[in-house]
């Protein structure tokens, strides 16, 4: 039986005018974010994250020492603190920790491979400020998926510790949209198509390498990683950069849970003033990150 609420979203978004220039596509991402006021009990705290502009939302709940690093979506070249601030807000009252976005430097004006900088100077700062990388998540959705993934890789090669786990929402993980959903779901798929995907990556890598494992993690090796968590839903487009992001993983011997969500479209959290499964999905996420952080890995099998 079809989702009414699902339905209604996906006729919405696929009633949306369709933007002029990357400017008009800033305005619309924004404006939509904002649309979405924070519960009447989120803090919000501008900050100077080593040179990354950034700002910390709490709900009571968070735990002081607890800390999510958030990497918006937009294809590296849209998004702000206000298109996901509502939903990062309630990321981090799910997982019980304070959320550090940042407005990572995008594209075009910041190419390639500036977000991954800006997302490691992030993760630097934390580290600074005293959080224990066990107590560090990082989270992001789309291409800020793929770029939790792409951190947790520079992270990892700078010699620093990783931090207790990765959230990766509709990851973006492959600059050259090679995955078949990219065209088989691209029917069910209301939101992200091909020619939209080849535009951002086009005009984020500026003449870089497609298969730079930064770009795109597909080509990485993931050893070494953290403990994963990939949400996606079954009509996405991006649904196999999921999967075989999933499966690298697991490959790599890092622990991994993969959830495919029925009827679900791209991003789908974002929606979670609307969408019961957009609450839920957050509420399995966070109890992912709890988890992670209270030292149990939720996907590891207990070996006598």
């Amino acid at each position: 039986m079809s989702n009414p609420e699902i339905d209604a979203l996906r006729a919405a978004i696929a009633a949306r005018p369709k933007a002029a220039d990357i400017a008009e596509m800033r305005r619309g991402i924004d404006s939509r974010g904002l649309a979405n006021p924070l519960a009447e009990d989120v803090a919000v705290t501008v900050v100077n994250a080593a040179g990354v502009k950034a700002e910390w939302t709490a709900t009571p709940n968070a735990i002081a020492t607890r800390a999510i690093l958030y990497l918006h979506g937009g294809g590296y070249v849209i998004g702000s603190l206000d298109s996901h601030r509502h939903a990062a807000a309630e990321m981090g009252r799910a997982a019980a920790a304070r959320v550090l976005a940042l407005e990572y430097r995008l594209a075009p004006e910041h190419p390639f491979p500036a977000p991954v900088e800006d997302t490691l100077a992030g993760y630097r700062y934390l580290l600074a400020q005293g959080f224990a990388p066990g107590q560090i998540a990082l989270a992001g959705d789309s291409a800020g998926g793929g770029l939790v993934v792409a951190a947790m890789l520079a992270i990892r090669d700078a010699g620093l510790p990783q931090p207790a786990c990765g959230w990766a929402i509709s990851p973006w993980i492959d600059m050259e949209s090679t995955g078949t959903s990219i065209t088989g779901k691209s029917a069910e798929d209301p939101g992200v198509q091909k020619a939209g995907l080849d535009f951002m990556a086009t005009t984020y890598l500026a003449g870089a390498d497609p298969k730079n494992p930064l770009a795109s993690p597909l080509h990485a090796n993931l050893a070494g990683l953290a403990p994963l968590l990939i949400q996606v839903g079954a009509a996405e487009t991006l649904l196999d950069d999921a999967t075989r992001l999933a499966a690298l993983a697991g490959a790599a011997h890092v622990a991994v849970t993969l959830e495919i969500w029925p009827e679900m479209i791209h991003v789908w959290h974002v929606y979670h003033p609307i969408l019961a499964a957009g609450r839920h999905a957050i509420s399995n996420g966070g109890t992912f990150v709890r988890a992670t952080m209270d030292g149990a890995n939720p996907v590891s099998p207990r070996v006598p």
